[in-house]
């Protein structure tokens, strides 16, 4: 009988333990496989289906607002002109945002062109929201659902020498960015993610207490990457496929939260976890419910 007892004990507290460990389901540019990239639609799905954290990407426009858009022009696979014109591949950068103010911005549609990569995307028109726009209609949707509150990873997106051209200097990114989420209280609950070490640098140098993330996508010894940010971050945050035990294993002695992108199957997210990731990146947040019941 104690021996049982020792057990139950020794379960229940191990079960305590696991529930407590939150998994990160971040819903990659909102549910991207799912409906249209980086749109408050969603942003919004992503959270009915369970994901806890949006990740998002923000470029500037011409007049300094933070628009939610993976690139900082309109890109040809899914967007339309004000006019309900495709735009091509060799023009898409003459559309450039950091050109344009936010006004001729949500002109364009994001919504409504089948999307050649992810054909089982709802359509329907959609603009480039504000990030400040974003956030209030999620949080105002939690409130009016008694939903959790999610987090937000929100991206730099920079093009490699493109300073001055297709964005503003990393410090005034940061800056602009910093602004809305200073306004809005969400210190707490913001990840500021980035390919670019610059903005990472400067925000960990001038806002030390918001939490950050090293997003990698080339083969690279994680201590030379944390080298050469300068500090450590809260996540690493690499292409899945650069992912083994090995590295979850020097992310965890580092103290470091690792969580990959873009996991986008059963299996591999499946893969993932049992490496020990503390969450993951997908464009289909939606696959997490059919482990669960696999579980």
């Amino acid at each position: 009988m104690k021996k049982l007892l020792l057990l139950t004990l020794f379960l229940s507290l191990f079960l305590t333990t696991w529930a407590q460990k939150k998994f990160d389901v971040q819903g990659h540019r909102g549910a991207r496989g799912i409906m249209p990239e980086n749109t408050i639609a969603g942003m919004i799905k992503a959270i009915d289906l369970g994901a806890t954290t949006i990740e998002m990407d923000i470029v500037i426009s011409k007049d300094k607002q933070a628009v939610v858009s993976q690139e900082p022009y309109f890109n040809h696979e899914y967007s339309l002109t004000p006019a309900g014109k495709p735009i091509s591949l060799k023009d898409e950068k003459k559309y450039n945002i950091f050109k344009m103010d936010y006004e001729e911005v949500k002109k364009f549609d994001v919504g409504s062109k089948v999307h050649p990569r992810f054909l089982g995307q709802q359509k329907f028109k959609a603009h480039k929201p504000l990030l400040g726009e974003l956030i209030d209609s999620v949080e105002a949707y939690v409130k009016l659902h008694k939903l959790t509150k999610p987090d937000y990873n929100i991206e730099t997106k920079l093009i490699r020498k493109g300073d001055g051209e297709f964005q503003p200097s990393p410090e005034e990114y940061v800056e602009i960015i910093m602004e809305i989420v200073k306004k809005k209280k969400l210190e707490k609950r913001v990840i500021i993610q980035s390919f670019d070490i610059r903005t990472l640098q400067y925000l960990h140098q001038k806002y030390p207490k918001m939490k950050t993330s090293l997003g990698i996508d080339e083969k690279e010894d994680f201590e030379n990457n944390i080298a050469d940010l300068g500090f450590t971050p809260t996540i690493y945050s690499p292409y899945s496929v650069l992912v083994g035990k090995n590295l979850v294993d020097k992310c965890h002695k580092a103290g470091v939260k690792i969580i990959p992108w873009t996991v986008n199957s059963v299996k591999d997210i499946e893969y993932m976890m049992n490496l020990g990731v503390d969450g993951i990146i997908t464009d289909y947040p939606n696959l997490m419910g059919q482990i669960n019941k696999g579980n």
